[in-house]
């Protein structure tokens, strides 16, 4: 008999919203400190940076995620926006049985409208930032350049920061990832940013997941995300 697992989908929000009856979905107050209750678990106890909620977006939750969860497999979707097969939101079974044969759930990757990752940014955000961003890799880890300068000259981006994996590989990853994220914010004065702009590490973090799993030895599915 197969070891029962423990599976855990965490749901970022920061209003209330019906929550999936699944019972592996698990909805997560991001951004929760110094905000009205709204009866969820809030990202902002033990080890967490929910107070740079404004700045990080998302990734509050998977810091938390990261520093206080200890689960089998984990992943992240939003109030708005999961993963879907058949028109259906993924079982708790269907989970567990895709992360036998792969390592990791991302959402179906998407075309970016401008030609290159890189273009797509260039309308969306500040240019200066993927520069930084390019630099802290060349600096902190200098064997993921490569693999930065193709998915920015790529078309496919993979949005929303949702994925689903095993927890060591979660957390492999996140370690990664805010290593990165902590040396752009030293680099980076925000002062003048509106705040979508302000929304950078965010945004950066969306672009870095395929860095990321492309300097990995993974087997990655891909599974369509709708927005409800």
């Amino acid at each position: 008999m197969r070891k029962k697992m423990d599976t855990r989908i965490y749901v970022a929000a920061h209003k209330v919203f019906d929550v999936p009856k699944e019972k592996i979905y698990i909805p997560l107050h991001v951004g929760h400190a110094g905000k009205e209750e709204l009866g969820y678990q809030g990202d902002d106890t033990g080890d967490h940076i929910s107070y740079k909620n404004a700045n990080y977006c998302e990734l509050t939750g998977i810091y938390w995620m990261w520093k206080n969860v200890n689960c089998d497999y984990i992943g992240l979707c939003h109030y708005r926006r999961y993963f879907v097969k058949d028109g259906q939101l993924l079982t708790q079974a269907y989970v567990e049985n895709i992360l036998q044969q792969y390592d990791l759930i991302l959402g179906n990757s998407s075309i970016s409208p401008h030609g290159s990752v890189e273009s797509h940014y260039d309308h969306q955000h500040y240019h200066k930032d993927l520069v930084t961003c390019r630099k802290v890799l060349t600096g902190i880890c200098p064997e993921y350049v490569a693999a930065f300068d193709v998915c920015m000259q790529s078309n496919l981006m993979n949005l929303g920061n949702m994925l689903i994996t095993k927890k060591q590989i979660f957390d492999d990853y996140c370690a990664w990832l805010f290593a990165v994220l902590e040396e752009v914010e030293k680099r980076t004065d925000l002062s003048t940013y509106d705040t979508y702009q302000a929304r950078l590490y965010g945004f950066l973090s969306e672009r870095l997941l395929r860095v990321w799993v492309m300097m990995q030895e993974l087997r990655v599915r891909e599974e369509m995300i709708v927005q409800v």
